[in-house]
């Protein structure tokens, strides 16, 4: 089971772009919550609490308390719109989650003792994370913060596919569920091989020398003539 994390919020009572930016410049964030039950709330949030938070890979995929005065909401973060080039969120949506309705979220894959593997330890061995991370389908009380993927007995040639993912209980992949074009590889570990320039079939040799003959006896012709 995944850990909430609490994020204290104030009811937003102005709505627009003007006020938008009057909020950016005081130095908070407007945000809207949504989904649920109950109607779609206007909230600010401080940036400077909110930006940390959103530097922590658990932001993106874990269940956030949201928290109005002692009132608190759970939620999951839907979407984040930033600055182009300043270090500012501008605006953050949230949806309700609620307790007995499955919810689908992207969770970040951890790779463990891969360094300690057969292909980790043999050199040569390029070993590629084709995905960093999955969709899964769970009730919120089961959700992962992150799926943990055991490398340690990776060896060369292998590839580890998506189906092999060891998952929570009560966590599933929906993506599985669409046929085996589905399962896709998500490690491979295979050997690095030199590129080296194409070496000619014998037929094609052949077709370059009568070619290159013609050009040497052309250029023999254009000096003869000069002369």
């Amino acid at each position: 089971m995944a850990k909430t994390h609490n994020i204290s919020v104030q009811l937003r009572k102005d709505e627009g772009k003007g006020a938008s930016r009057r909020l950016r410049r005081a130095g908070r964030v407007p945000a809207v919550v949504y989904g649920g039950k109950l109607n779609p709330v206007s909230i600010e949030i401080e940036h400077e609490a909110v930006w940390l938070a959103s530097q922590n890979e658990w932001f993106y995929s874990a269940i956030l308390d949201l928290d109005l005065n002692g009132d608190v909401q759970k939620v999951l973060l839907r979407d984040m719109q930033r600055h182009p080039f300043k270090s500012q969120i501008n605006h953050i949506d949230f949806q309700r989650v609620l307790d007995d309705q499955a919810i689908r979220l992207r969770v970040p894959l951890h790779f463990l003792n891969q360094e300690q593997s057969v292909a980790g330890k043999t050199s040569g061995v390029i070993i590629t994370h084709e995905l960093n991370e999955v969709e899964v389908s769970c009730l919120p009380k089961d959700l992962p913060e992150f799926i943990e993927v055991d490398l340690a007995g990776l060896g060369v040639g292998d590839i580890v596919h998506l189906s092999q993912v060891q998952l929570p209980a009560g966590v599933e992949i929906p993506e599985l569920k669409l046929g085996k074009e589905h399962d896709i590889a998500i490690v491979i570990a295979k050997e690095a091989k030199e590129e080296v320039d194409p070496v000619p079939v014998e037929g094609e040799a052949a077709a370059a020398a009568p070619a290159d003959a013609k050009k040497d006896d052309k250029k023999d012709a254009k000096k003869d003539a000069k002369k």
